[in-house]
């Protein structure tokens, strides 16, 4: 059985079983759910225990790789650039649409009570800066504090401008220095790993405690969150198509036929990795994009891009936020897009049921959002994940198409030949 399936299992048992208990007798709902709920209090702590560690490994040895992968020539660094670029649209289209469709389609009053009574420390809403105060210590003055503090922004801020000098310095001491962050990184990962084993049982004292306080409106509140999501990987894949018409000058009919083997393979596989050598056939044989650029930009696609996360991500914040009645004004909007993009390159080979948690966690802190709705809404990603991957599968390729476009001169000189296919 899945790690998915395992985890939804216990989502789904939680829920009934604390709705039955409190519909039969809710002195013993609430019993129950006191003996119960602190299982679920201690698993979320042990995750939130390895966020500030691995955020921070995982962001410098990120950043140090694409610095030295922009060194190795203008296509990557092209490539990186446009990334970028794509992935704070990806973000800000998120942090638009999503206030948008829930003031259209708000969460009923009764769902979002019922579904906060059951997190863990629900009511510590932090309170947040100004926008004086944010500008002036988005630098931190002590990088250990903000860890100490959970104080994201500047502390993602230290890292990036780690991992850049880091790239700089000379081999002999680079090697070792990132060898150090590797293996910190990869020791949080096991530990992540040994905790998330432990997810179904977690996730299911949890729910128990939500369903004793508010049974199906709960069920109600998750539904809601499954079909914003959905829509906005159909959206965001969607809008993929007129992009590289418009910028890799591609045909739509040739850029729709590349796509549907690999895409086939997204849904079947929820895998944009498992998806690569469809996309690089798609993209050769049928878009007839060069061979060099192809093989260069997809493997970094596949790594670095992932045009859904920003969206999703930001988006699942927004939700907590307006299922707790958090008021979010545009400086907590801006730096919840900032690391929406940042924290994108930092889960690089990070297995899908890890990448949720920990890139929306940064976001919840910077944006003063309560977290601990984020492992139930973890529990039923399995069903957004297709989407996302549907999507990133099809950003994958569209923006291979804009940066092939953008360096024609340079990709026939080495491979004049790669256009056969097409």
């Amino acid at each position: 059985m899945s790690f998915a399936t395992r985890v939804v299992i216990g989502l789904v048992a939680g829920l009934a079983l604390g709705a039955l208990l409190a519909a039969a007798d809710s002195l013993l709902a609430t019993r129950v759910a006191g003996v119960v709920e602190p299982v679920g209090s201690l698993w979320l702590n042990a995750l939130r225990m390895t966020i500030i560690p691995l955020i921070v490994t995982m962001l410098i040895t990120g950043v140090a790789s694409a610095a030295e992968t922009a060194a190795t020539g203008r296509l990557a660094a092209r490539a990186l650039l446009l990334f970028v670029i794509v992935l704070t649209a990806a973000a800000l289209l998120g942090s638009i649409v999503t206030p948008l469709a829930l003031a259209w389609w708000p969460v009923s009053p009764d769902a979002a009570a019922a579904f906060r009574a059951g997190a863990p420390g629900a009511d510590a809403i932090p309170k947040l800066p100004g926008l004086r105060d944010w500008l002036t210590n988005v630098i931190p003055a002590n990088p250990f504090k903000a860890a100490a503090d959970g104080d994201m922004l500047p502390l993602v801020i230290f890292a990036l401008f780690f991992g850049f000098a880091a790239a700089r310095v000379t081999a002999d001491m680079r090697t070792p220095l990132l060898g150090f962050f590797r293996a910190v990184m990869e020791t949080m990962l096991v530990m992540i790993r040994w905790i998330l084993w432990a997810a179904p049982l977690g996730v299911f004292a949890l729910a128990l405690g939500v369903g004793t306080r508010g049974g199906v409106h709960a069920a109600g509140a998750l539904a809601h969150y499954l079909v914003l999501m959905c829509t906005l990987g159909v959206l965001i894949t969607v809008l993929c198509y007129p992009a590289a018409v418009a910028f890799g000058r591609v045909s739509l009919t040739r850029f729709v036929r590349a796509l549907l083997p690999a895409q086939a393979v997204a849904i079947s596989t929820q895998s944009s990795l498992a998806s690569l050598p469809a996309m690089i056939t798609g993209a050769q044989a049928q878009l007839g994009l060069p061979e060099r650029v192809v093989s260069l930009t997809l493997p970094l696609a596949v790594s670095l891009f992932r045009i859904t996360s920003p969206l999703f991500n930001i988006s699942m914040v927004i939700f907590c936020a307006h299922v707790y009645g958090v008021e979010l004004g545009a400086t907590q909007i801006a730096m919840g897009v900032m690391l929406a993009v940042i924290t994108n390159f930092s889960v690089v080979g990070l297995p899908s049921q890890l990448t949720l948690f920990n890139t929306t966690v940064p976001i919840s802190l910077a944006m003063g959002v309560p977290l601990d709705l984020l492992p139930l809404l973890l529990a039923v990603e399995v069903i957004p994940d297709i989407f996302r991957t549907l999507g990133n599968v099809t950003g994958d390729v569209a923006v291979t198409a804009i940066v092939a476009r953008g360096a024609p001169a340079e990709a026939e000189q080495t491979a004049p030949a790669t256009r056969s296919g097409a």
